[in-house]
């Protein structure tokens, strides 16, 4: 008769039955078949839980296959041992230390990406009509040459003149602030200064490296251990150092050493007054450019006055959509 699955079952070691082991059934409610083909379960069955949902893999217990070791990829190129990796090291190393001292802008900074776009139009377009001046109304055959390093001048030169101008300016910014306010931008003053002083630093141990190694060392003579040195260390001065000093004018130029952790609203100053000691230093030295009136304007007084309009866009921006004030 059958029971249901819980009475004896109708025969021995079938299933069916809830008596005690060996009488009808499994033997205890919930215990494992004897014998099987995987024998007694692992003690830890808590790897998987749950029942197959795919029939064709085999039941519990699975034990999976052992995984193919990943292939070693390979660096070709651009690994250390191949010149382009080293030179990509050696650039990644200067680039890293330049931006960790002269790029760190404060918490309060300000990232606005559509003043970064302008900005960005505004270095193309400058960029294309200088060039276009430079086609149709310089005859000179070196004007590619000379264009270069004008722009490579301006940008070495660049720090120095904000170590000199920038003082002055930021005394009249913090004196342009309210009485309140001015020991609070008077204490923000150290990273400003901590900028100069590596970048100070930076010029004095190249000069002091390259300098008496220049003087002193003799490919001719014997050379003793100290000329050694030098000449080591002058090869990591032209290795390395060469490319963070000219990250680190860059980054210099472009943050004005820091100056936003002042005032978010004192790096736009301290570019109007760059751009305008550039193009004082440029007329002084080279004269008008080469053109009719409207092109010699347009020539010297355009780039200063398109920097000086973005530059106030920026600061009304900042205090219109970001309530950035110097003055209340």
């Amino acid at each position: 008769m059958a029971t249901g699955g819980w009475g004896p079952g109708n025969g021995p070691g079938q299933p069916g039955g809830n008596g005690p082991g060996g009488q009808g059934g499994w033997g205890a409610p919930y215990g494992p078949p004897q014998g099987g083909p995987y024998g007694p379960p692992p003690p830890n069955p808590g790897t998987y839980p749950y029942p197959n949902p795919n029939p064709n893999q085999p039941p519990y217990p699975y034990v999976p296959q052992p995984a193919r070791p990943a292939a070693r990829r390979r660096r070709g190129c651009l690994s250390f041992g191949s010149p382009f990796g080293l030179v990509g090291a050696i650039l990644r190393s200067a680039h890293r230390v330049a931006t960790r001292l002269f790029a760190q802008e404060g918490d309060g900074r300000i990232e606005d990406r559509t003043v970064d776009r302008v900005q960005s139009a505004r270095t193309m377009l400058g960029a294309a009509a200088t060039i276009a001046l430079i086609l149709a109304y310089n005859v000179d055959p070196n004007r590619w040459e000379d264009a270069a390093y004008g722009g490579a001048a301006q940008l070495l030169v660049a720090p120095f003149v904000l170590i000199i101008a920038a003082p002055l300016v930021i005394i009249g910014f913090i004196y342009y602030a309210p009485p309140h306010l001015r020991p609070h931008l008077r204490s923000r003053l150290r990273a400003p200064l901590k900028a100069v002083g590596w970048y100070v630093l930076t010029l004095v141990a190249m000069g002091g490296i390259l300098v008496p190694t220049a003087l002193t060392v003799n490919a001719d003579d014997g050379k003793s251990w100290w000329e050694y040195v030098l000449a080591v260390a002058s090869l990591i001065v032209i290795v390395w150092g060469f490319p963070f000093f000219f990250m680190a004018s860059l980054y210099s130029a472009r943050s004005a050493f820091n100056s936003a952790q002042v005032h978010p609203m004192l790096p736009p100053v301290l570019t109007m007054t760059l751009v305008w000691v550039f193009a004082a230093f440029s007329l002084i030295g080279d004269g008008m450019p080469a053109g009719p009136p409207v092109v010699q304007f347009c020539s010297t007084l355009g780039g200063p006055l398109s920097v000086t309009a973005v530059s106030l866009w920026e600061l009304r921006r900042m205090r219109t959509r970001f309530g950035v004030t110097l003055r209340v």
